[in-house]
């Protein structure tokens, strides 16, 4: 359905095609300085035009399509533009931790597709994504955008805004967001992390634990849906997690982590708890020395399941753990993208992926 114009996007429209069959294929950059009109703007009037048939758009720009010409050879109809040579920017909170997969996930996917990624890193310290993005949408042209922004940045919504008008189909990674007074969604690709800790509490209890407890990363966005996951595992199999340890660890800087790390150890002794979903892997890791400082045995005195599964098979034991299907997200993110490229009004898609349990050696029956 196509959306009412008012009278500045009809004049512009029209000043658009006048000024391509003036001088034919144009760059955004000089179209939105030859009309006054931001580039993000530009873009979204090219979006209607290309879906329209009457324009074409090239890297970086855009050619009008004569009334009586042919598709090149192998070209697609406009609407369904070729996807060949376009950019995608993408933009993950770190580059040595979890996102170098995803990374390259969606570049694998790209180069099947004959894109481009253009990465960039930011950090979950940022308070603003926006200049970024921006520089990544106006300086770099690129035809759309796979983010995963800080939700709970002072900023977000602001930057949740710009992206639902950036004038480029947007994909957000492991997050979710809505826009707009009637909270219309965002387009998505998410891991079930919910279904991933419950796959863990369910492995726990299989062999034969009924306190399973669960510490957690502080400093994620994961950590609400991984404790949901607990939560909701632990009351199906009928567990009481108020019986056990719930416990949000902090930061690595903190002073305050090995205290902490020992509190839980007490607490477990205290509780009869046998075993931990800890998220995530540099936490079940130190959690995991803690017990040998104390000589506990892992798993003979506690079973550990950690949750990422970046680095925890190569730890000694080799931890169990939740491993989210990094890659794969990485590869649908760029795969939604590509389809909104090709069909702008198709609905708007949010994909949902399971992780899955990889059963080592941190976790074994408890101690009769």
């Amino acid at each position: 359905m196509t959306e009412p114009r008012g009278p500045l996007q009809v004049a512009r429209r029209q000043q658009l095609l006048e000024a391509l069959q003036r001088d034919g294929a144009m760059r955004i950059s000089d179209l939105s300085q030859a009309l006054g009109a931001a580039q993000v703007t530009i873009r979204r009037d090219i979006a209607q035009l290309a879906a329209e048939g009457l324009v074409r758009r090239v890297h970086g720009g855009v050619a009008l399509i004569a009334p009586d010409e042919p598709p090149a050879a192998g070209e697609v109809p406009a609407a369904l533009d070729s996807l060949s040579g376009r950019t995608l920017g993408m933009l993950v909170p770190s580059l040595d931790y979890y996102w170098p997969d995803v990374a390259r996930g969606a570049e694998e996917a790209a180069i099947e597709l004959d894109m481009r990624i253009v990465l960039r890193g930011s950090s979950y310290d940022t308070e603003d994504d926006k200049p970024q993005l921006e520089r990544l949408v106006d300086r770099m042209a690129v035809d759309g955008l796979i983010i995963a922004p800080r939700m709970d940045a002072p900023t977000a919504e602001r930057t949740i805004d710009w992206l639902a008008h950036a004038g480029v189909p947007v994909v957000l990674l492991e997050r979710a967001a809505t826009v707009g007074p009637h909270h219309a969604v965002m387009e998505s690709v998410v891991t079930d992390h919910a279904l991933g800790a419950a796959m863990a509490v369910r492995h726990l209890t299989s062999l034969g634990h009924r306190k399973v407890g669960v510490l957690l990363d502080s400093n994620s966005p994961t950590r609400p849906h991984v404790r949901r996951g607990w939560l909701e595992a632990a009351a199906e199999c009928g567990l009481d997690p108020a019986a056990t340890v719930e416990v949000v660890v902090p930061d690595a800087r903190s002073p305050e982590r090995d205290a902490v790390l020992d509190e839980v150890l007490d607490r477990c002794q205290a509780t009869g708890t046998t075993a931990l979903l800890v998220h995530a892997d540099a936490e079940a890791i130190a959690l995991v020395q803690h017990c040998e400082e104390r000589h506990l045995s892992v798993p003979g005195d506690l079973s550990i399941v950690a949750y990422d599964d970046e680095v925890a098979g190569l730890f000694s034991p080799p931890l169990t753990a939740v491993r989210p299907p990094r890659r794969s997200i990485g590869r649908a993110a760029v795969s939604l993208v590509a389809d909104r490229l090709a069909d702008p009004d198709r609905p708007t898609h949010r994909v949902v992926i399971s992780p899955s349990l990889r059963i080592r050696e941190s976790t074994a029956p408890p101690r009769a």
